[in-house]
Protein backbone atom coordinates (compact mmCIF):
# COMPACT_ATOMS: atom_id res chain seq x y z
CA UNK A 1 0.00 0.00 0.00
CA UNK A 2 1.37 3.44 -1.03
CA UNK A 3 1.63 6.45 1.27
CA UNK A 4 -1.40 8.22 -0.19
CA UNK A 5 -3.69 5.80 1.64
CA UNK A 6 -2.87 5.29 5.27
CA UNK A 7 -3.02 0.91 6.26
CA UNK A 8 -6.19 2.01 8.69
CA UNK A 9 -8.30 3.73 6.04
CA UNK A 10 -11.35 1.69 4.13
CA UNK A 11 -11.19 0.48 0.35
CA UNK A 12 -12.69 3.95 -1.85
CA UNK A 13 -14.70 1.07 -3.13
CA UNK A 14 -16.25 -0.07 0.61
CA UNK A 15 -17.42 3.77 0.92
CA UNK A 16 -19.60 4.24 -2.38
CA UNK A 17 -22.91 2.14 -3.02
CA UNK A 18 -21.74 1.82 -6.72
CA UNK A 19 -19.09 2.98 -8.82
CA UNK A 20 -18.04 4.81 -11.97
CA UNK A 21 -20.66 5.55 -14.65
CA UNK A 22 -22.87 2.63 -12.60
CA UNK A 23 -23.77 5.51 -10.06
CA UNK A 24 -26.29 6.52 -12.85
CA UNK A 25 -30.14 7.23 -12.24
CA UNK A 26 -31.68 4.31 -14.16
CA UNK A 27 -32.54 5.39 -17.67
CA UNK A 28 -36.64 4.70 -17.94
CA UNK A 29 -35.93 6.19 -14.01
CA UNK A 30 -34.72 9.30 -15.49
CA UNK A 31 -36.87 9.49 -18.37
CA UNK A 32 -39.89 9.61 -15.45
CA UNK A 33 -37.47 12.44 -13.75
CA UNK A 34 -37.14 14.64 -16.70
CA UNK A 35 -40.73 14.14 -17.89
CA UNK A 36 -42.09 15.81 -14.83
CA UNK A 37 -39.98 19.10 -15.19
CA UNK A 38 -41.15 22.33 -16.62
CA UNK A 39 -40.29 23.38 -20.25
CA UNK A 40 -38.30 26.93 -20.15
CA UNK A 41 -37.50 28.95 -23.38
CA UNK A 42 -34.83 28.02 -25.49
CA UNK A 43 -32.85 30.50 -27.33
CA UNK A 44 -32.32 29.53 -31.16
CA UNK A 45 -28.16 29.63 -30.26
CA UNK A 46 -28.42 26.61 -27.89
CA UNK A 47 -27.86 24.30 -30.64
CA UNK A 48 -28.05 21.28 -28.27
CA UNK A 49 -30.31 20.45 -25.22
CA UNK A 50 -31.78 17.84 -23.76
CA UNK A 51 -33.78 16.60 -26.46
CA UNK A 52 -32.00 13.98 -27.85
CA UNK A 53 -30.24 12.66 -24.27
CA UNK A 54 -27.26 14.01 -25.88
CA UNK A 55 -23.49 14.17 -24.01
CA UNK A 56 -22.83 17.92 -23.61
CA UNK A 57 -24.54 21.24 -24.07
CA UNK A 58 -23.85 23.17 -27.35
CA UNK A 59 -24.10 27.23 -27.41
CA UNK A 60 -23.66 28.79 -30.65
CA UNK A 61 -20.81 32.03 -30.17
CA UNK A 62 -20.56 33.11 -33.75
CA UNK A 63 -20.98 31.48 -37.18
CA UNK A 64 -17.35 29.48 -36.16
CA UNK A 65 -17.74 28.98 -32.94
CA UNK A 66 -19.89 27.20 -30.21
CA UNK A 67 -19.54 26.37 -26.34
CA UNK A 68 -19.76 23.03 -25.20
CA UNK A 69 -19.97 22.40 -21.60
CA UNK A 70 -20.72 19.00 -19.90
CA UNK A 71 -20.39 17.89 -16.30
CA UNK A 72 -19.86 14.56 -14.74
CA UNK A 73 -18.84 12.88 -11.51
CA UNK A 74 -19.01 9.77 -10.05
CA UNK A 75 -18.24 7.36 -6.63
CA UNK A 76 -15.11 5.39 -6.42
CA UNK A 77 -14.93 2.56 -9.61
CA UNK A 78 -11.20 1.72 -8.28
CA UNK A 79 -9.29 2.00 -4.63
CA UNK A 80 -6.10 3.71 -5.84
CA UNK A 81 -7.02 7.13 -5.40
CA UNK A 82 -4.95 8.73 -8.08
CA UNK A 83 -6.48 6.42 -10.76
CA UNK A 84 -9.48 6.94 -9.48
CA UNK A 85 -9.32 10.43 -10.55
CA UNK A 86 -7.57 9.72 -13.87
CA UNK A 87 -10.62 7.69 -14.74
CA UNK A 88 -13.49 10.15 -13.27
CA UNK A 89 -11.38 13.61 -15.36
CA UNK A 90 -11.16 11.20 -18.28
CA UNK A 91 -14.82 10.14 -18.46
CA UNK A 92 -16.00 13.62 -18.22
CA UNK A 93 -14.11 15.09 -20.69
CA UNK A 94 -14.83 12.31 -22.93
CA UNK A 95 -18.41 14.18 -23.54
CA UNK A 96 -16.47 17.14 -25.40
CA UNK A 97 -14.89 14.90 -27.49
CA UNK A 98 -17.87 12.80 -28.10
CA UNK A 99 -19.49 16.34 -29.80
CA UNK A 100 -16.76 16.48 -32.05
CA UNK A 101 -15.31 19.55 -29.61
CA UNK A 102 -11.88 19.99 -28.38
CA UNK A 103 -11.48 20.76 -24.63
CA UNK A 104 -10.91 24.48 -23.35
CA UNK A 105 -10.58 24.46 -19.27
CA UNK A 106 -12.63 22.29 -16.59
CA UNK A 107 -13.97 22.60 -13.31
CA UNK A 108 -13.35 20.17 -10.54
CA UNK A 109 -16.67 18.60 -8.54
CA UNK A 110 -15.53 17.12 -5.04
CA UNK A 111 -17.38 15.52 -2.11
CA UNK A 112 -15.43 13.81 0.49
CA UNK A 113 -16.53 12.25 3.62
CA UNK A 114 -13.40 13.69 5.42
CA UNK A 115 -13.98 12.06 8.57
CA UNK A 116 -13.45 8.76 6.84
CA UNK A 117 -10.90 9.17 4.18
CA UNK A 118 -6.91 11.20 4.87
CA UNK A 119 -5.84 14.77 3.03
CA UNK A 120 -3.71 13.02 1.67
CA UNK A 121 -5.92 10.36 -0.41
CA UNK A 122 -8.30 13.39 -1.02
CA UNK A 123 -5.01 14.97 -2.43
CA UNK A 124 -3.40 12.12 -4.68
CA UNK A 125 -7.38 11.75 -5.99
CA UNK A 126 -7.31 15.72 -7.20
CA UNK A 127 -4.13 15.03 -8.58
CA UNK A 128 -5.10 11.93 -10.73
CA UNK A 129 -7.58 14.35 -12.05
CA UNK A 130 -4.89 17.05 -12.73
CA UNK A 131 -2.64 14.48 -14.53
CA UNK A 132 -5.77 13.58 -16.69
CA UNK A 133 -6.43 17.28 -17.89
CA UNK A 134 -2.64 17.97 -18.22
CA UNK A 135 -2.68 14.89 -20.71
CA UNK A 136 -5.96 16.88 -22.67
CA UNK A 137 -3.68 20.10 -22.70
CA UNK A 138 -6.19 22.07 -20.51
CA UNK A 139 -6.20 23.34 -16.78
CA UNK A 140 -8.62 23.17 -14.30
CA UNK A 141 -9.56 26.38 -13.44
CA UNK A 142 -11.31 26.12 -10.24
CA UNK A 143 -14.21 24.22 -8.37
CA UNK A 144 -16.19 23.11 -5.78
CA UNK A 145 -15.57 20.93 -2.65
CA UNK A 146 -18.07 19.63 -0.06
CA UNK A 147 -18.14 17.22 2.77
CA UNK A 148 -20.21 14.28 1.71
CA UNK A 149 -21.08 10.63 3.22
CA UNK A 150 -19.42 9.17 0.07
CA UNK A 151 -16.39 9.92 -1.74
CA UNK A 152 -17.24 11.98 -5.14
CA UNK A 153 -15.03 13.42 -7.85
CA UNK A 154 -16.03 15.00 -11.74
CA UNK A 155 -15.50 17.76 -13.50
CA UNK A 156 -17.26 20.01 -15.35
CA UNK A 157 -15.69 20.16 -18.77
CA UNK A 158 -15.90 23.20 -21.36
CA UNK A 159 -14.85 23.51 -24.64
CA UNK A 160 -15.05 24.87 -28.40
CA UNK A 161 -16.61 23.02 -31.37
CA UNK A 162 -17.05 24.82 -34.84
CA UNK A 163 -20.68 24.27 -35.71
CA UNK A 164 -20.25 22.90 -38.99
CA UNK A 165 -18.48 20.10 -37.15
CA UNK A 166 -20.62 19.22 -34.25
CA UNK A 167 -21.58 16.09 -34.22
CA UNK A 168 -24.86 14.81 -32.19
CA UNK A 169 -26.31 11.44 -31.49
CA UNK A 170 -28.93 12.21 -33.48
CA UNK A 171 -27.94 12.60 -36.96
CA UNK A 172 -27.25 8.91 -37.61
CA UNK A 173 -28.78 7.64 -41.18
CA UNK A 174 -30.09 4.32 -42.50
CA UNK A 175 -27.02 2.59 -44.59
CA UNK A 176 -24.38 3.94 -41.97
CA UNK A 177 -21.72 1.84 -40.68
CA UNK A 178 -21.53 1.70 -36.92
CA UNK A 179 -17.85 1.88 -35.35
CA UNK A 180 -17.04 1.61 -31.73
CA UNK A 181 -13.53 2.91 -30.64
CA UNK A 182 -12.80 0.71 -27.21
CA UNK A 183 -14.11 -2.82 -26.45
CA UNK A 184 -16.90 -3.49 -23.42
CA UNK A 185 -16.74 -4.84 -19.56
CA UNK A 186 -15.55 -2.10 -17.23
CA UNK A 187 -18.29 -2.69 -15.23
CA UNK A 188 -17.80 -6.61 -15.09
CA UNK A 189 -14.34 -6.02 -14.20
CA UNK A 190 -15.72 -3.28 -11.35
CA UNK A 191 -17.40 -5.40 -10.12
CA UNK A 192 -15.37 -8.44 -9.68
CA UNK A 193 -12.47 -5.44 -8.23
CA UNK A 194 -15.16 -4.85 -6.03
CA UNK A 195 -15.03 -8.62 -4.70
CA UNK A 196 -11.52 -8.56 -5.21
CA UNK A 197 -11.75 -11.31 -7.67
CA UNK A 198 -9.74 -8.95 -10.35
CA UNK A 199 -5.76 -10.11 -11.41
CA UNK A 200 -3.39 -7.17 -11.89
CA UNK A 201 -3.50 -8.08 -15.36
CA UNK A 202 -7.09 -7.54 -15.92
CA UNK A 203 -6.75 -4.18 -13.45
CA UNK A 204 -3.85 -2.80 -15.69
CA UNK A 205 -6.33 -3.33 -18.74
CA UNK A 206 -9.42 -1.82 -17.26
CA UNK A 207 -7.15 1.35 -16.31
CA UNK A 208 -5.81 1.52 -19.05
CA UNK A 209 -8.97 1.33 -21.11
CA UNK A 210 -10.41 3.92 -19.12
CA UNK A 211 -7.88 6.33 -18.60
CA UNK A 212 -7.59 6.51 -22.51
CA UNK A 213 -8.52 9.97 -23.63
CA UNK A 214 -11.09 9.84 -26.75
CA UNK A 215 -8.85 11.97 -28.38
CA UNK A 216 -9.96 10.66 -31.97
CA UNK A 217 -13.68 13.33 -31.36
CA UNK A 218 -12.33 16.61 -32.87
CA UNK A 219 -10.96 14.85 -36.23
CA UNK A 220 -14.03 12.93 -36.70
CA UNK A 221 -16.29 15.65 -36.24
CA UNK A 222 -14.37 17.36 -39.21
CA UNK A 223 -15.41 14.46 -41.45
CA UNK A 224 -18.76 15.18 -43.72
CA UNK A 225 -19.00 10.78 -43.63
CA UNK A 226 -19.49 10.79 -40.07
CA UNK A 227 -23.22 11.69 -39.25
CA UNK A 228 -23.39 10.65 -35.46
CA UNK A 229 -21.56 9.99 -32.25
CA UNK A 230 -21.73 9.56 -29.16
CA UNK A 231 -19.99 7.81 -26.29
CA UNK A 232 -20.56 4.58 -24.25
CA UNK A 233 -20.66 5.32 -20.65
CA UNK A 234 -22.98 4.32 -18.12
CA UNK A 235 -26.37 2.69 -19.87
CA UNK A 236 -24.37 0.38 -21.50
CA UNK A 237 -23.73 -0.36 -25.75
CA UNK A 238 -27.64 -1.47 -25.57
CA UNK A 239 -28.56 2.20 -23.73
CA UNK A 240 -26.32 4.86 -25.84
CA UNK A 241 -27.23 2.45 -29.13
CA UNK A 242 -30.85 3.05 -28.52
CA UNK A 243 -30.12 6.58 -27.92
CA UNK A 244 -29.01 7.67 -31.61
CA UNK A 245 -31.77 5.17 -32.76
CA UNK A 246 -34.51 7.16 -31.48
CA UNK A 247 -32.93 10.51 -31.90
CA UNK A 248 -31.90 9.75 -35.29
CA UNK A 249 -35.71 8.13 -36.24
CA UNK A 250 -33.96 4.79 -37.30
CA UNK A 251 -33.46 1.23 -36.44
CA UNK A 252 -29.83 0.10 -35.54
CA UNK A 253 -28.46 -3.53 -35.89
CA UNK A 254 -25.15 -4.58 -33.67
CA UNK A 255 -23.17 -7.92 -35.00
CA UNK A 256 -22.50 -9.33 -31.68
CA UNK A 257 -19.20 -11.42 -32.83
CA UNK A 258 -17.85 -7.94 -33.43
CA UNK A 259 -18.39 -5.98 -30.51
CA UNK A 260 -14.98 -5.79 -28.94
CA UNK A 261 -14.46 -6.93 -25.12
CA UNK A 262 -11.88 -6.60 -22.83
CA UNK A 263 -9.81 -9.78 -22.27
CA UNK A 264 -11.78 -11.80 -19.60
CA UNK A 265 -15.25 -10.21 -19.48
CA UNK A 266 -16.98 -12.83 -20.58
CA UNK A 267 -15.47 -15.29 -18.63
CA UNK A 268 -16.25 -13.21 -15.49
CA UNK A 269 -19.64 -12.35 -16.49
CA UNK A 270 -20.37 -16.15 -17.09
CA UNK A 271 -19.07 -16.55 -13.02
CA UNK A 272 -22.00 -13.97 -11.98
CA UNK A 273 -19.57 -10.69 -11.77
CA UNK A 274 -21.93 -8.14 -13.02
CA UNK A 275 -23.26 -4.71 -11.57
CA UNK A 276 -26.87 -3.61 -10.55
CA UNK A 277 -26.74 -1.36 -13.30
CA UNK A 278 -26.80 -3.92 -15.83
CA UNK A 279 -29.77 -5.44 -14.95
CA UNK A 280 -31.55 -2.59 -13.92
CA UNK A 281 -30.26 -0.79 -17.64
CA UNK A 282 -32.32 -3.68 -18.85
CA UNK A 283 -35.31 -3.57 -17.55
CA UNK A 284 -35.52 0.18 -18.49
CA UNK A 285 -35.06 -0.62 -21.95
CA UNK A 286 -34.65 -4.35 -23.14
CA UNK A 287 -38.81 -3.86 -24.21
CA UNK A 288 -36.83 -2.18 -27.11
CA UNK A 289 -34.54 -4.76 -27.89
CA UNK A 290 -34.93 -7.43 -30.09
CA UNK A 291 -31.76 -10.61 -28.82
CA UNK A 292 -31.57 -13.19 -31.09
CA UNK A 293 -32.45 -16.51 -29.29
CA UNK A 294 -28.42 -17.63 -29.47
CA UNK A 295 -27.92 -14.66 -27.05
CA UNK A 296 -27.75 -15.21 -23.40
CA UNK A 297 -27.93 -14.12 -20.13
CA UNK A 298 -24.07 -13.19 -20.34
CA UNK A 299 -24.55 -11.68 -23.50
CA UNK A 300 -27.38 -9.59 -22.11
CA UNK A 301 -25.28 -8.03 -19.35
CA UNK A 302 -22.32 -7.52 -21.51
CA UNK A 303 -24.53 -5.57 -23.80
CA UNK A 304 -26.16 -3.43 -21.03
CA UNK A 305 -22.59 -3.39 -19.11
CA UNK A 306 -22.23 0.21 -17.60
CA UNK A 307 -18.98 1.35 -19.22
CA UNK A 308 -16.80 4.40 -17.15
CA UNK A 309 -15.04 6.52 -19.71
CA UNK A 310 -16.42 4.01 -22.92
CA UNK A 311 -15.40 4.55 -26.27
CA UNK A 312 -16.96 6.39 -29.03
CA UNK A 313 -19.93 5.00 -30.77
CA UNK A 314 -19.59 6.74 -34.78
CA UNK A 315 -22.43 6.42 -37.18
CA UNK A 316 -20.77 6.99 -40.42
CA UNK A 317 -21.32 6.39 -44.12
CA UNK A 318 -19.76 3.10 -45.40
CA UNK A 319 -17.16 4.90 -47.91
CA UNK A 320 -15.36 7.09 -44.67
CA UNK A 321 -16.23 3.52 -42.34
CA UNK A 322 -11.83 2.76 -43.74
CA UNK A 323 -11.06 6.68 -42.58
CA UNK A 324 -12.49 6.27 -39.38
CA UNK A 325 -10.92 3.51 -38.56
CA UNK A 326 -7.96 4.81 -39.68
CA UNK A 327 -8.00 7.45 -37.41
CA UNK A 328 -8.74 5.28 -34.04
CA UNK A 329 -6.03 3.54 -35.30
CA UNK A 330 -3.55 6.60 -35.58
CA UNK A 331 -4.56 7.47 -32.02
CA UNK A 332 -4.01 4.29 -30.36
CA UNK A 333 -7.22 2.80 -30.07
CA UNK A 334 -6.11 -0.64 -31.98
CA UNK A 335 -9.74 -2.59 -30.50
CA UNK A 336 -12.03 0.09 -32.42
CA UNK A 337 -14.38 -1.89 -34.96
CA UNK A 338 -16.91 -1.77 -37.26
CA UNK A 339 -19.57 -3.59 -35.23
CA UNK A 340 -23.43 -3.21 -37.20
CA UNK A 341 -25.43 -0.87 -39.14
CA UNK A 342 -28.05 1.49 -39.20
CA UNK A 343 -31.04 0.61 -41.14
CA UNK A 344 -34.64 2.39 -42.00
CA UNK A 345 -37.06 1.60 -39.63
CA UNK A 346 -38.72 2.19 -36.68
CA UNK A 347 -36.44 2.96 -33.64
CA UNK A 348 -35.12 0.20 -31.64
CA UNK A 349 -32.11 -2.40 -31.41
CA UNK A 350 -31.36 -5.53 -32.56
CA UNK A 351 -28.77 -8.09 -31.54
CA UNK A 352 -27.35 -10.54 -33.60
Amino acid sequence: MNEMSAPQEPRLTSLAHGGGCGCKIAPGVLADILRGGSGLAVPPELLVGIETSDDAAVYKINERQALVATTDFFMPIVDDPGDFGRIAATNAISDVYAMGGTPLFALAIVGMPISRISTATIGAILDGGGAACREAGIPIAGGHTIDSVEPIYGLVAVGLVDPAYLKRNANARPGDVLILGKPLGVGVFSAALKKERLDAGAYAAMVASTTKLNTPGPRLGALAGVHAMTDVTGFGLAGHALEMARGSGARIRIDWAAVPLLAGARDLAAAGFVTGASGRNWASYGHEVRLAPALGDVDRALLCDPQTSGGLLVACAPEAAGEVLAIFREEGFAEAASIGRVEAGAPELAVA
